[in-house]
Parts: C-alpha cells; structure tokens; sequence
C-alpha cells in the first residue's frame, strides 16, 4: 500500500484558512509540496461527470419507505447517518458497511452520509448529505489520504440525485446546521459521533430509541425487491456450497481456513461479501454454535457443518446450513443424528404460514427433538416433561430460526410484541434451523454421540396460502445430500 503525498506546509494560524489543514503522514517520503506541482496538479483533467444515470433499481421502494417514516413522526426532524470509516489498525480502515437504516431508506452505501427528514405542513422534505466530488484547487484530491485519487472516484451531488431521487447536499455543511435547527428531533445512535454531537441538546434516548424501532419493524414484511434480493442471495449461496463440496479432498490437506476462503471468493465474485463470518466447523468444532476460527483440520469420516451466505450488493443476505459428511456418506450414527434433525426441520417449516404465531415453527421443531432425545435414552421423559423444563436445551441449545433481511439477524431492535410474540404476515422473511450438539466432553451420552453436531438451516419465506423455500435448491435429506456430493465429485 502507498504513502499518501504530502500537504503543503500548515498555516501558522487557523485564521489564514476556512478549511481544516490536510493531514501530513509522520514518516511519508516527501517533506512537502512546491507550489509549481500544487498548480501543475489542478489543472489537465478531463471531465467525467455521467450525464445517463438512471434511477437505483429499489428508489421507487426506497421512496415508499421514507413515506412510511415521514407519516409515523410528523412535525419532526428525523436524521439517520450511515456512519463513518472505522480504523483497522493505525492508519488502514475496515471495508466500510453503512447502516441498515440508512441504506434501507436511500439505497445509498458510501461513508459519512446521512438522511435528513425536514418537517413540512404535509409530510417531510428529504436530503441526501453527501461528501462532493474532491476539490482539486485547494489539491484535497491527491494529498488527502481520502480523496479520489487515492481511494477511487465517488459520485457527484447532482448524479446522486439522480441516482437516488433525493435532493443532495454537502454534508461538510451538515454537523454546523443540525447546531441550529429547532423543533423536535430524532437521530438513530451509534453510527456518527459527530452528527450526535451536533445535536447533543436537541434529542433524548427514549425519542430516539423510538425511531430506531420502528426502523427494525418497518422491515419485518418485505416488498417484493427485498424478496428478489433475498431469493439472489440464496441462489448464489448454493453456488458456493457447491463449490465448498468440489474441493474437500484440498481442505483435508489443509484445513477449515481452505473452506472459508472458496466460499468467500463466492460472496464476492457475486455479491458485496459474506452476510456474517462463515462457521466451517468440521468434526467436534461444529458443536461450538459460532465457530468462527476456521483453523481445525478436516477429517475423512466426520462432517462438516457449513453456516454461511452470500450478501448482495444491496445488503441482503442468506443464511444457510448443511451438515456435510466429509467423505461423502454418513455412517449409521450420524445419519441417525441427521435424520432426527431433518425430521425437526420439515415440522418447523411446515408450520410456517400466516397467521400462525412466531414461535409455532420453534416449537414443532423442539418437540420432535424431545422426542429422539427421549426415545434415544439421552432424558427421561414423558416428552411433555421435557419441553416443560427445558431439558432437551443441552443439546439443542438456539431457538430454531430468525428474521432474515439486511442484518443476517434481521428486526432485532423490534418489539417482542411485534417479533417474538407475534403472527407471521405474508412478506416476513425467517430461518428454520434446528440442530442437535454433543459435546466432545459430554459424560451424559455415549461416547460415540461426543463431537457430532448437526444443524440444518433454510430461509422461508411466509406465502400468502403458506411459505416458501427460497434455499429449496440446496438438498436436505440425508440420502439426497450424498447423491448430490457425489455428483459435484464426479
């Protein structure tokens, strides 16, 4: 990576200059600039401004959302920010992700941004607060560590009104105006330090915890491009389980990190990136629910348990589970482990539908589980007294499943009432993943049940008469999936 140049010598007092000085790196090559290049560097550049911008495909939904939101808080300045760059380490940034809110609203993903809501007589006027394109006579575009030329080309104010059918303004303007404003505010927390500091004395955590909710509600139901989105992100995740089962024979002679790493060039060749870190947890280690390390061996004989999806350009992700024998076929033990789970997941499913209550699908799930777990000797039943108490939870151990959207765990800022103790609507979007664990150092099975863990995840969408398997190209059944491994092996 490059050192960025140098600025031109600071001023000696903050008075010579209305702009904040660009920063100087300690150790860079150059002890400053002439003023023969700075002139050279401001002139002899073509102009690029696109001028055949069409509309973001989702701006008529994106509208449609804004419009939601302008209704539920009238006479209210609402400001949602996509947040800023996080540093990685001294002087190098994460990839920058906005926030789900933001790019909810706008379809708009590039740092410092923020929508800001202003209160009208009949509803709200939206703007876009947006970094322009760099100043090249003040040289901000080659010495600043951020400017285009370092960091590549960003959109101007006026394309991205086209883009994203929202007036757009300087957001360097943003934090002093915000200072000044009146009237009742609403900000969503925790994205830019800065935009809340501007409006430190204008807005309350009860106020603003309100508008954060019903952020997380507004996207329990989904409209049919989510739903596209969604069905891509599926698509292209199956794709990559795919591609993880043609090179098992490598990740034997290496580990779970050559697992990550085929389904990660996956994700990104189609998609923005992964939607959450990949669990690749073969033999024991897919006992442990968030096995992220990636870093154990993987052994003929055992199985794999893949969680991992695809997000899309758009931020939707997939999360999908198989459980994989590693040479292909289960043996007895763990196709009984399998099939349990397997039988628990087609309960779930199948009491997905409208109407029916969040956690019927989690409870069917559970009980066929209780079940095997009783039938198996592994807990003294009846199964009633099982479920009552919870007992079946030390192998089973999650809920079994989650809304699905934007956030791999999506709508979690939602009500209870609204989530968790609520009714399933046509347009909701949630995972059917039961599982079974046995601890390598479980002493309350046999030794032969220890290091096996099983989990089988879809994502279903509620129907109008009932739902759909948008992960449904994936095999699921315990013969099907060994029939499908040995086709992708040849």
């Amino acid at each position: 990576m490059s050192d960025a140049a140098l600025n031109p010598e600071t001023p000696e007092t903050p008075e010579e200059t209305e702009e904040e000085p660009i920063k100087q790196r300690k150790n860079g090559l150059y002890p400053g600039v002439s003023d023969e290049l700075a002139e050279n560097m401001k002139s002899g550049w073509a102009d690029t401004e696109l001028h055949d911008l069409r509309p973001i495909p989702q701006a008529e939904n994106t509208a449609a959302r804004r419009a939601a939101l302008s209704a539920r808080f009238p006479g209210e300045r609402l400001v949602i920010p996509a947040g800023n760059l996080k540093t990685r380490s001294n002087d190098t940034e994460y990839a920058f992700r906005a926030s789900v809110e933001y790019a909810y609203l706008t379809g708009n993903q590039t740092e410092d941004g923020v929508l800001v809501m202003e209160p009208t007589k009949s509803g709200h006027d939206a703007t876009i607060y947006l970094l322009p394109r760099s100043d090249r006579e003040n040289g901000e575009f080659w010495l600043d560590g951020q400017g285009e030329l370092w960091v590549g080309r960003r959109h101007s104010l006026t394309e991205a009104e086209k883009l994203y059918g929202i007036p757009a303004s300087d957001v360097r303007e943003l934090a002093g105006a915000l200072r000044e404003a009146t009237g009742p505010v609403r900000v969503v927390r925790g994205y830019d330090a800065g935009i809340e500091a501007a409006l430190t004395d204008k807005v309350t955590a009860e106020r603003d915890e309100e508008l954060r909710v019903f952020l997380s509600e507004a996207r329990l139901v989904k409209d049919e491009f989510e739903i596209g989105e969604l069905q891509k992100a599926c698509d292209s995740t199956a794709r990559g389980f795919e591609d993880v089962v043609k090179i098992l024979d490598k990740a034997e002679a290496t580990s779970e990190r050559y697992i990550e790493g085929t389904f990660f060039l996956r994700a990104r060749v189609e998609g923005n990136d992964i939607g959450y870190g990949s669990i690749c947890a073969a033999g024991p280690h897919a006992t442990t629910l968030h096995w992220v390390r990636n870093d154990g061996p993987v052994r003929s004989g055992e199985l794999l348990l893949l969680d991992a999806g695809v997000e899309t350009h758009t931020y939707y992700t997939a999360d999908i589970t198989r459980t994989l024998p590693i040479n292909g076929r289960f043996n007895e033990l763990q196709k009984k482990i399998y099939d349990a789970v397997y039988e628990a997941q087609e309960a779930g499913i199948a009491a997905v539908k409208p109407g029916a209550k969040y956690r019927d699908f989690h409870d069917a799930s559970q009980r066929v589980l209780a079940e095997k777990l009783v039938e198996w000797g592994l807990v003294e039943g009846p199964v009633e007294r099982v479920l009552e108490l919870g007992l079946q939870r030390r192998w089973t151990l999650h809920g079994t499943g989650h809304m699905l959207g934007m956030d791999v765990h999506d709508c979690a800022a939602a009500r209870r009432e609204s989530y968790v103790d609520g009714t399933l609507e046509p347009g909701m979007c949630l995972t059917v993943e039961p599982g079974l664990y046995f601890q390598a150092d479980d002493l309350t099975v046999p030794e032969e049940y220890r290091g096996i863990g099983v989990r089988i995840e879809d994502d279903i969408l509620v129907t109008e008469d009932g739902n759909r398997n948008l992960s449904e190209s994936l095999p699921r059944r315990s013969d099907e999936v060994e029939a499908w491994m040995a086709r992708l092996k040849g």
